[in-house]
This record gives structure tokens, sequence and C-alpha cells, in this order.
């Protein structure tokens, strides 16, 4: 069974990174994306956001934590794995996008800043 306590942080963590991402749509949507979708899941990993700007493709990870230096170092290199995992999965049901750029960005959300976006801030391998 779980302890209450840790089930009270479990979703306060989760209501802060539905925030996030709402908070790092409208950053993007600002800067001229438009939406592909939103939490898309696979066997072999999960996107928080897929992101059109002109001919770019950005799969974008969102992290909400206290400061840049976490958020960027959340991103690890097994996850950036099942994120390029799961963004070949996508190119491959949506063929239509696979001349686009792609790319891999994080946006990090820090208590009482604007989100910071990272644009390419790791390669394909």
């Amino acid at each position: 069974m779980v302890h209450p306590d840790a089930l009270a942080r479990r979703r306060a963590a989760y209501r802060r990174g539905h925030a996030g991402e709402r908070l790092a749509i409208l950053r993007l949507a600002l800067s001229g994306y438009r939406m592909l979708a939103r939490r898309y899941r696979t066997k072999v990993g999960e996107i928080d956001l897929i992101m059109r700007r002109g001919k770019t493709v950005a799969f974008v990870e969102v992290k909400h934590r206290a400061d840049l230096t976490a958020g960027i170092e959340a991103v690890t290199p097994q996850a950036q794995f099942r994120i390029r995992r799961a963004a070949e999965l996508f190119i491959a049901r949506n063929p239509h996008l696979a001349e686009h750029a792609l790319r891999f960005d994080i946006i990090v959300v820090t208590p009482w800043r604007w989100p910071r976006h990272f644009a390419d801030a790791w390669r394909a391998s």
C-alpha cells in the first residue's frame, strides 16, 4: 500500500507536470509553433509535445524543476533514447512529415519564471 504522503506528493508532481506542459505549449505557440500531438505514447517511449513550425518538427521534453540545470540533467541519455524511438514511430506513422527537419528540444519550467526553450538540445544518433 502506498503511504498517503507519498500519494499526495505524486499527485502534486503530476499536476505540476501538466501545468508545466500548458506553459510550454503557450511559450511555443507564441513563438509560432503549432501542436501536432501532446503526451504521445508508444510501447517504446513517450513524447510530451510534438510541435511544428514551418518545415521543422520538434519533439519536446518538458521538465518542471527547481532550476534550469536540474531540468536539463533530468533528460538522461536513457530518456533521450526512448524519446528518439517514439519519434521514429511518429514519423513512420506520419510519412508526410518525413521531409521536415527533425529536432529534439527541452523546455524547462521553473517557479516564477517564463519557460526556457532549449532548441536542438540533443542529436539523434
